[in-house]
């Protein structure tokens, strides 16, 4: 692997980049590797997978009534000649007396890579959900779920996937966990999983969307190319939470500007939100975020392209404004010769008052405590979840759901690094993406972006939009929207209920015959 792959596979899949998977240790990894070898030689582990297990449910949406059958097991993944290559752990949620032949489908998955799908299922999507207050702050234990007035299951069935090695989702002994870890290798098997789901379920009629957050967006993107090249199957929607087609625009790194100049509008935002900012621009946050786009692909895109030729008067002006629409100091911006990057500017907001920045969300913050580099490596954002999810994750399988298994459930894991990206390039997919939407027309798409993301900034997945290079005629067959929240934009309350509503309209729009 090349220097720029690896570089960009480590921004992946430590804290500093795309989600927020924390490496496994070595040591870790190769414990359970041994176990599972042991289990084998003991024939433990070449038992088949048990049948899911199917249980009824019933929740009230708008004051109706809604029943509907979960099912939560595993899908057996056999190569052509009948050999057990993986089981994929998935829990589906169908309404029940509806047409599977009108009923739209939707495939959802988290990302990492390395995350279960644990955030969008029990976090949005599905008919229960984590109790969080308003705001999206974590509330003291015990944790409770609830149900999810807001979920997706009013206008679609649901099937959340959990990729291999993640969740309970695991490769079939003997078989090598890294021919499921890649750009590539991950699309295929998620995108046989959902070929063979739509036949055993009989399902290859319904309308078929896909909903993917994070490296789940490139997930998605990948797979509208290979599900209709490879078996035929042409989806009507996607939905893109917190997307990022491009890796470009958030790989930090010598010799590529692009991120800082698609981070600057989230760094205003995020300045405006812990009143950093001049008074002007405290008073009118579209107005500020509107100066930052400006400024970002005008002045300061050419200021870093001129390099060490921009003349020193030319220099202190654009710091003074890039101070401006930061809140960070010009002295600061001018020591990192202009940039910025994502982990400099948590740690330097608001490290007047001793406190650090959420990366998945910005509105979080924490004290500042110092890690051994002398940066700051706990994400005060993703701490407000983890234990949550975690905790109602394994109690609802067991207690609702009234599935058993006794292996972890991997919420979010390292054990998939190193992850395989194409050699000397930085990943893209986005190209897919326009390619399936030309061949299939009909194929529409959903983009919800947090103002305060800095995992996968706002601004880059405008960028990624406005250069797919698609006809004139399918520009429309993209809406991007935006929420005065994070990553997880769905853990507002506010942003939630508007995301269910604004894509249900999106669902009625892709799942009618034109």
């Amino acid at each position: 692997m090349t220097k720029t792959a690896l570089a960009i596979a480590a921004s992946i899949l430590f804290p500093s980049a795309l989600l927020f998977a924390p490496p496994a240790s070595a040591q870790a990894a190769k414990d359970a590797d041994k176990a599972g070898a042991e289990k084998e030689k003991k024939g433990e582990s070449d038992k088949p997978a048990p049948p899911p297990v199917v249980t009824t449910r019933e929740i009230s949406i708008a004051g109706k009534p809604l029943r509907y059958t979960a099912t939560a097991g595993y899908l057996p993944m056999k190569d052509e000649e009948g050999k057990l290559k993986a089981n994929i752990f998935f829990t589906a949620y169908t309404k029940d007396g509806a047409d599977p032949g009108r009923r739209p489908i939707t495939f959802a998955f988290n990302g990492g890579p390395g995350s279960s799908s644990v955030w969008l299922h029990l976090g949005a999507l599905g008919p229960r959900r984590v109790v969080m207050a308003d705001e999206g702050w974590a509330l003291a234990p015990p944790y409770r779920l609830a149900d999810n007035p807001d979920t997706w299951l009013a206008f679609t069935d649901l099937v959340f996937i959990d990729p291999v090695t993640t969740g309970f989702s695991r490769p079939a002994p003997g078989e090598k966990p890294e021919q499921f870890h890649g750009l590539t290798e991950d699309i295929q098997s998620v995108g046989d999983f959902i070929r063979l789901y739509a036949t055993r379920y009989q399902r290859w009629a319904s309308p078929k969307f896909l909903a993917g957050e994070s490296y789940g967006t490139t997930r998605a993107a990948g797979l509208s190319g290979y599900l209709q090249g490879r078996y035929g199957m042409y989806l009507n929607g996607i939905t893109l939470v917190s997307s990022v087609l491009n890796f470009q625009t958030i790989s930090f790194g010598s010799g590529n500007d692009l991120p800082y100049i698609m981070f600057l509008p989230s760094e205003t935002a995020a300045a405006w939100y812990h009143k950093k900012l001049s008074p002007e621009l405290e008073n009118d946050f579209d107005a500020a975020i509107a100066e930052a786009r400006k400024f970002a692909t005008g002045d300061y895109a050419l200021a870093l392209l001129a390099g060490d030729r921009l003349p020193a008067d030319r220099r202190a002006a654009i710091g003074r404004t890039l101070a401006r629409l930061t809140g960070i100091s010009p002295d600061f911006i001018e020591r990192h010769d202009l940039r910025i990057n994502a982990g400099d500017f948590f740690a330097e907001l608001l490290r007047a008052e001793g406190n650090t920045i959420g990366r998945l969300d910005a509105r979080f913050t924490r004290p500042a405590i110092p890690d051994s580099d002398g940066g700051f490596a706990e994400d005060p954002s993703y701490e407000a979840i983890y234990g949550t999810y975690t905790a109602l994750l394994n109690g609802y399988l067991r207690s609702d759901l009234k599935y058993e298994n006794d292996i972890p459930y991997e919420i979010l894991t390292g054990r998939v690094s190193p992850w395989k990206f194409p050699e000397g390039r930085y990943p893209e997919v986005a190209a897919t993406l326009r390619d399936a939407m030309v061949q299939n027309p009909s194929l529409k798409v959903f983009v919800a972006a947090g103002y305060y993301d800095f995992a996968t900034p706002f601004f880059g997945a405008e960028y990624t939009v406005d250069h797919l290079g698609l006809p004139p005629a399918l520009r429309g067959n993209v809406t991007l929207d935006h929420f005065p929240a994070g990553h997880m934009m769905y853990i507002q309350k506010s942003s939630l209920e508007r995301l269910a509503k604004d894509v249900e309209g999106f669902y009625e729009k892709s799942s009618t015959p034109r």
